[in-house]
Formats: C-alpha cells, sequence, structure tokens
C-alpha cells in the first residue's frame, strides 16, 4: 500500500480541489446528504422549489464541463477515463467536502451495463442523456420473494409483436419517485432454470400500467418504493443485450474504483462536528452529566474509522496494481456499515435523554437531532447491498478458505 500522492497524482488532487472550492454551488456547501432522498441532488432536480432545481443543474453542468459526471465512463462515452487512483482522488475530494454526485444509478450502474452491453441505438438514445442530467434511472432488481435470492424474481415480460407485456412488483426501488427511467430485471422464459430465462430491459417510467408507491421508513423517510407492473407495453428493442440472458447483462460493471473511501470521509468529519459540539456553549447544554464515560467509545469510533480508510487504501492499492479485490470489498462492506451504526449510537449515548428529541430545529434538539435521526437510518445498512451475514459468508469461503455447509 502506497499513502502519497506522485506528483501527477498531487497535481490531480489540486485540480479537484480547486475546482469544489470554486463551482460547488452555496446551497451545496456543507451538506450532509449526498445520497437519494431529502436534499439529493436527483431529488433536488425534481424539486418544486427552483432554486434547488436550479442549484441542482448548475453542479451538474460545472461538472459536464469536465466530463466529471462519468469520472470511470471512458472518454468516448463521455466520461472523463479516469485511472483508478484519479478516481479514488476525485471520489476523496467530493467526500471531503460533502458535494453530491449527479448522476445517481444512471452513471453508476445503467452507463456502464449500457457500454458494454448496448447497441449502438440504445447508447447514442440514453447515455448523452445521463451525463446531461436530464434523465434520471431507478433499479428494478429487488421483488417481495426475491432480495438476496435476486434470481427467484417473477416479474414476467411475455413477447406481444414488436412488444413485452410487464407484469409483476418490484420493492425497495430507491428514488424510483424522482426518476424518469428505470432499468429492470424481468423473467421472459419462465420454464428456463434459475439464473438463465431473465431479461435486462428500460422504460420510460412514466408508461401507462407503472405505479410507483413510496415506502415510508421508521424515520418518516421516503427514499425507496414499490413499484407495480400491470399489462405495461415496453417495446421490443428495449431489451439490453440478449435475450434470456439478462443476469449476466445485470451483474455488469465496469471495472471503476469501488473503495468506499467516501463512507470513511463522512464518519470522520461527523466524529469532529460531534467532539466541536460538546465543547461548544450551546452543546454543553444538551450533554448528559455523565457523558466523560464514553470517552474510550469515542475513541474506539475514531480508531475504527482510521481502519476503514485503510482498509480503502487497501482496496484502491490492489485494483491500481491490476488485481481484483474480492472478499476484500466484503470485509469493506461489512466494517463500514457497522461502523455507520456504532457510530450513530455513540452520538446518541453522549446526549442522555436528549437523544429523544427528533426535531431539527427544536430548542432541546442537540445537533438539530441528527445522530437520533441517523441512530434510525443506519438500521437497514448491513442489510441493503448484500447483508452482514452474506458478507460474512464471502469472508469465510473465498477469504479464509472454510468449507461450505
Amino acid at each position: 500500500m502506497d499513502w502519497s500522492d506522485s506528483l501527477e497524482q498531487a497535481s490531480f488532487r489540486e485540480e479537484v480541489a480547486t475546482f469544489i472550492d470554486t463551482r460547488l454551488p452555496a446551497d451545496y456547501r456543507g451538506s450532509e446528504d449526498g445520497g437519494e432522498g431529502r436534499g439529493s441532488w436527483q431529488a433536488d432536480r425534481k424539486s418544486a422549489d427552483v432554486n434547488a432545481r436550479e442549484t441542482a443543474i448548475a453542479w451538474a453542468d460545472a461538472l459536464a464541463e469536465k466530463g466529471w459526471i462519468a469520472p470511470h465512463w471512458p472518454k468516448e462515452y463521455g466520461g472523463a477515463g479516469l485511472s483508478t487512483m484519479e478516481q479514488f482522488i476525485y471520489n476523496q475530494e467530493m467526500a471531503k467536502a460533502a458535494a453530491p454526485a449527479p448522476g445517481g444509478m444512471g452513471v453508476s450502474l445503467l452507463g456502464p451495463t449500457m457500454i458494454v452491453h448496448g447497441s449502438d441505438e440504445q447508447k447514442a438514445e440514453h447515455l448523452p442523456r445521463v451525463l446531461s442530467g436530464e434523465v434520471a434511472w431507478a433499479q428494478g432488481y429487488s421483488e417481495p420473494s426475491a432480495g438476496s435470492d435476486l434470481a427467484s424474481l417473477q416479474t414476467r415480460a411475455t413477447r406481444d409483436g414488436d412488444d413485452y407485456v410487464i407484469n409483476g412488483q418490484k420493492t425497495w426501488t430507491s428514488g424510483a419517485q424522482y426518476a424518469d427511467w428505470l432499468f429492470a430485471l424481468v423473467r421472459t422464459e419462465p420454464d428456463a432454470p434459475k439464473h438463465r430465462g431473465i431479461s435486462f430491459i428500460v422504460m420510460d417510467i412514466k408508461t401507462p400500467g407503472i405505479t410507483v408507491r413510496p415506502i415510508v421508513d421508521m424515520g418518516w423517510n421516503e427514499p425507496f418504493n414499490e413499484t407495480f407492473f400491470e399489462d405495461v407495453r415496453v417495446p421490443a428493442s428495449n431489451i439490453v443485450g440478449e435475450e434470456n440472458r439478462g443476469w449476466y447483462v445485470g451483474m455488469t460493471l465496469l471495472d471503476f474504483e469501488r473503495s468506499g473511501i467516501s463512507g470513511a470521509i463522512s464518519y470522520d468529519r461527523n466524529l469532529t462536528r460531534l467532539l466541536d459540539y460538546t465543547k461548544s456553549e450551546h452543546g454543553n447544554k444538551h450533554l448528559r452529566s455523565d457523558w466523560r464515560v464514553l470517552r474510550h467509545e469515542v475513541a474506539e469510533r475514531h480508531l475504527e474509522i482510521g481502519v476503514l480508510f485503510n482498509f480503502a487504501f487497501r482496496i484502491v492499492s490492489m485494483q491500481n496494481s491490476g488485481m481484483v479485490p474480492n472478499y476484500e470489498a466484503s470485509v469493506n462492506k461489512l466494517f463500514g456499515s457497522e461502523i455507520h451504526q456504532r457510530l450513530a449510537r455513540t452520538g446518541t449515548k453522549v446526549f442522555g435523554l436528549y437523544a429523544n428529541v427528533w426535531q431539527e430545529n427544536g430548542e432541546h434538539s442537540p445537533m438539530g437531532g441528527e445522530f437520533t435521526r441517523d441512530y434510525v437510518a443506519s438500521v437497514p445498512h448491513t442489510i441493503f447491498s448484500g447483508s452482514s451475514e452474506i458478507q460474512r459468508n464471502v469472508i469465510a469461503t473465498r477469504g479464509l478458505g472454510l468449507p461450505r455447509g
């Protein structure tokens, strides 16, 4: 592992940092929300607030000038074609500024899949609109009875002339309420073996027969949805790749930087702000009387965040050397998601009974109830994107070589 920048990397880091300092809109400075939901770029672009829409467009336009909306895409498709280390540096500086990343799943998932498997016509239609921010995408993979065992999905697409007629249901469709298009895995050959007979298809989310119903989580937010399909007609030309080979299409991702450095930086920033708040005159009013008993716990969080930084550096160093991280990515995901939960718990403990106050602007809300809300929001982090149980199985079998069963 090499923690230091080369001269070229240091120059690129300065370029990215200067760009963010001069071009990031004021409304995004200091923001802690770069994901789906309230305050995210994808939500802002559809907001009823004119200022929020203009801010989202201005930031996307600024990044588009550099090709940085899709830094990992090849240049011939409008991306920046950054190397693994350049992507790592770019993500690191964006995370330091808590700057939102435009494009969402259109950039991270749909684009790489389309680049590899899409027809020339599909690439020409969809890729430029992802890069311009004109179209945002949502993913239709999980179903009520097909989550971790995704290949068991049952949403059917039946060929009818030049169309497919789709019936079924998807769930946990993140950001669908803000999306313009949806990419989905559907079963086109019901009698084929489980991982076959599945096709990858794209569709306008306003197509008649598609109903998006928000799911309210226990923090009273609506980050994801149920999506219903009732006799939805989609042109057969919207199949990406080969019919009945969609499982392999859907698993495609270009080899781009996936170290998770953003999480480590975000947790470090949150811990630092927590400590600064406890030292302030206003924060002193909200501390539990014996809060100093938590000093060792706070120190543990600091050390764990440092370990997570090193996991990120390990992964990017492997990729930069031409290696493909396997169980290492599972270690990173498992450790990062559990740190998130422990940090949120520590934050609520510091404030004692004041941590029961939920309001953002309440007189007795420590840090605007931030750690209280994060305590609730962090619960699913050990479930989505591969549960902790699945990650431990991967580490055991692929990393430690333990036998299955």
